[in-house]
């Protein structure tokens, strides 16, 4: 079993940069692949930044490309999520998922249905 728990919300205004983490427990092989993905109200969730620990390589949605970063640290068991230049449509629910350890990692780590383990969820909040 794998629990996953998100800090770092708030709210900023539109320019400014929040830093999420998310703190992974359990066996690390169940949490080798890890995204962040985010849900504005009434819209479906989408992901943003998916991070593989074996190699550290990372993908990203289109609209975040050259303002977020996704990082990890193994050691801490805990992966970032860095936002800057932030924009009010970046206003979101935003979820840390996990999964296992898998060379898909990345090809699929964008999609929803490839996780199964998820956190609470932290509210990000930008205003104009």
């Amino acid at each position: 079993q794998v629990q996953l728990v998100e800090s770092g919300g708030g709210s900023v205004q539109a320019g400014g940069s929040l830093r999420l983490s998310c703190a992974a427990s359990g066996r690390t092989y169940n949490y080798a692949c890890m995204a962040w993905f985010r849900q504005a109200p009434g819209k479906e969730r989408e992901g943003v930044a998916v991070i593989y620990a074996n190699n550290g390589l990372a993908r990203y949605t289109d609209s975040v490309k050259g303002r977020f970063t996704v990082s990890r640290d193994n050691a801490k068991n805990t992966m970032y999520l860095q936002m800057d230049s932030l924009q009010p449509e970046d206003t979101a629910i935003y979820y840390c998922a996990a999964a296992p350890d898998s060379s898909r990692c990345l090809t699929y780590g964008l999609g929803i249905s490839y996780f199964g383990y998820w956190g609470q969820g932290t509210q990000v909040t930008v205003s104009s």
